[in-house]
């Protein structure tokens, strides 16, 4: 399995943006498929998560203000992320697995990240 992140650039606060993470290799590896962050000095995150069947997850930080999706003709994981504030600024990854972790940044897949950050 191969993860790809595109997306991330420089915005201003109350500025959007979507991330998008390519996906390629075995589908019955990729049954969940995520997104998560991790900001300079801090944790990785969960951020959002998106199952076989399409039932979305969030974390609370980001309910309301971005949206997770995919395109399944192009094997694609899309984060929709709206109302950007300066704490979003972070390293944004995008994960896969046959199993579902939930939030939690256990899974076997990971893409190599992509930029976001969020300043005036």
């Amino acid at each position: 399995v191969q993860l790809v992140e595109s997306g991330g650039e420089s915005v201003q606060p109350g500025g959007s943006l979507r991330l998008a993470c390519e996906a390629s290799g075995r589908p019955d590896q990729m049954y969940v498929r995520g997104w998560f962050r991790q900001a300079p000095g801090k944790e990785r995150e969960g951020v959002a998560t998106y199952d076989e069947v399409g039932i979305t997850r969030y974390a609370d930080s980001v309910k309301g203000r971005f949206t997770i999706s995919k395109d399944n003709a192009k094997n694609t994981l899309y984060l929709q992320m709206n109302d950007l504030k300066p704490e979003d600024t972070a390293m944004y990854y995008c994960a896969a697995d046959r199993l579902d972790y939930g939030l939690k940044d256990l899974y076997k897949y990971w893409g190599q990240g992509t930029q976001v950050t969020v300043s005036s």
